[in-house]
């Protein structure tokens, strides 16, 4: 006969095992997303932080189409379209049964609503050149919007995957920045401002259930921390991992997975094209022949990114290598300055945010500067000081960052984007570009437009960005590449 001491002492172990089986179920519904920025708030139509879309895209917001993994466009609340003969109409057709997260309808009136706020005259979109060609749009029925444009434009339902083009619901669109409102598979919970914020699973999503119950993405600036974060079990991924120089070690631990891909992100010295040192295309040209990419690139990314010429990614089929446009020359960044004027060199400001590419890098490009001649006064600016006086205001002369947005050389025909170019050949490009739907001549006119910007050195083309990721070794769907900025948790899941 068994003892009572011993029953007891049986029942407690069973209870602590039963305990520990829940535990463990428990976390395996749920997941930890390292982060180094915080996103300053969470309205993807109202702000240019790539951060807004690392959290809400896909898992909170959604929109007429959307990026797959592997960069191409799928049907998001869009089931299917059609293009009328002569370019100018898309007619979509909705999903039915899809509700906001508040409990509210989703239907056409609210792409209308969406795109019509997009576009508007007082619109704050980062990207509102996306919408510009919009001329009408239409309710035709609760699941039918008719899209009109101005000129034909193959790339409209790319342009309708983007964050900036998510459908939003009038009744809480104007509150979306603190408490997002969407279709998508994942729930705003709650924010800790300066540490995470929490999602929790849609019980009522329109489409195939997430299989986590509850995300949650912490902000880990320090590149130190965030290693310490991951090897300490404190977070479960960190798919755009900081600290390049610490992969080898995750590579040796069983515990892990690094996923290495690419990114969108053109990383560049971006220049002031209108400050009154740098509208002298010779100092622009000596700049960019006084980098040396291969140092940048070993020296802030442990030998981790591409080498570009222009702004355009090398994985694209329609890449023109360029990089000899602008090769290490000092001795050329030397005349060109002396014949520009500047014998005795000159000093630019050089603002830097933070990620660990613009820090890092910034110290090596100021030490290539130097020895050509420039001196750098560098500042290093939080994320939203640098929106607000560099992207915003254009209160800068050089500062470094990736430009993680697909098929964006689009940007430098807009003569009010914080470069400050202004070429009417260019522009004249992506006219004729939005025009074209021949794919090989639209290969030929985005040839032609990485030639021009090359030839202008309206930036200095540094290395295409790397997508470096590290990763419980348990956890399965986490994107190789990023075709977007996003951490799209829809197929995420824990293997046993």
């Amino acid at each position: 006969m068994l003892s009572y001491r011993w029953i007891t002492f049986m029942l407690t172990c069973f209870t602590m095992v039963a305990g520990l089986t829940v535990s463990i179920n428990a976390a395996e519904k749920s997941i930890t997303i390292g982060m180094q920025l915080e996103p300053p708030h969470l309205d993807p139509t109202a702000g240019a932080a790539a951060a807004i879309d690392e959290v809400v895209y896909a898992n909170v917001f959604e929109g007429l189409t959307r990026y797959a993994p592997d960069g191409s466009i799928l049907p998001g609340l869009a089931k299917s379209w059609e293009i009328s003969d002569d370019g100018l109409t898309y007619t979509f057709h909705l999903r039915s049964g899809v509700i906001f997260h508040d409990g509210s309808t989703f239907d056409a009136s609210d792409v209308k609503f969406s795109l019509d706020r997009a576009r508007a005259e007082d619109s704050t979109n980062a990207q509102k050149a996306l919408f510009e060609g919009i001329k009408d749009v239409s309710v035709i029925d609760p699941v039918t919007v008719q899209v009109t444009l101005s000129n034909p434009n193959g790339s409209f339902p790319t342009n309708m995957a983007w964050g900036d083009a998510v459908i939003l619901d009038p009744a809480s669109a104007a509150d979306a920045g603190v408490n997002p409102v969407g279709t998508g598979p994942f729930m705003f919970q709650e924010r800790k401002e300066g540490d995470q914020i929490t999602l929790v699973k849609h019980p009522d999503y329109w489409g195939e259930p997430v299989a986590l119950d509850s995300a949650t993405f912490k902000f880990i600036p320090d590149p130190t921390a965030a290693f310490g974060a991951l090897m300490a079990n404190d977070i479960d991924a960190f798919p755009n991992f900081p600290s390049p120089e610490t992969l080898a070690q995750f590579e040796s631990d069983p515990r892990f997975n690094v996923i290495i891909g690419s990114t969108e992100g053109e990383t560049i010295l971006s220049t002031n094209n209108k400050s009154e040192v740098l509208s002298d295309i010779r100092v622009r040209k000596a700049i960019a022949h006084a980098i040396n990419r291969q140092e940048i690139i070993d020296g802030a990314m442990f030998g981790y990114g591409t080498p570009i010429g222009t702004h355009f990614a090398p994985h694209n089929p329609d890449y023109l290598d360029l990089t000899s446009n602008s090769m290490h020359d000092p001795e050329l960044s030397k005349s060109l300055l002396a014949e520009a004027g500047y014998t005795d060199g000159l000093t630019l400001r050089l603002t830097l945010p933070p990620p660990s590419y613009a820090r890092r890098g910034g110290e090596i490009i100021a030490a290539q500067l130097r020895v050509v001649g420039i001196e750098t006064e560098v500042s290093n600016v939080d994320w939203g000081q640098w929106l607000e006086q560099v992207f915003r205001n254009n209160d800068y002369d050089l500062t470094i960052v990736s430009h993680t947005e697909a098929n964006d050389i689009n940007i430098y025909a807009r003569t009010d984007y914080y470069f400050q170019y202004d070429s009417i050949k260019f522009q004249d490009v992506m006219n004729q570009l939005n025009l074209a739907t021949d794919p090989a001549k639209r290969t030929e006119l985005l040839q032609e437009a990485q030639q021009i910007v090359a030839d202008d050195y309206v930036n200095g083309y540094l290395f295409q960005l790397a997508k470096l990721g590290v990763a419980d070794a348990k956890i399965v769907g986490l994107w190789e590449n990023a075709p977007t900025q996003a951490n799209d948790l829809t197929q995420v899941y824990w293997q046993e």
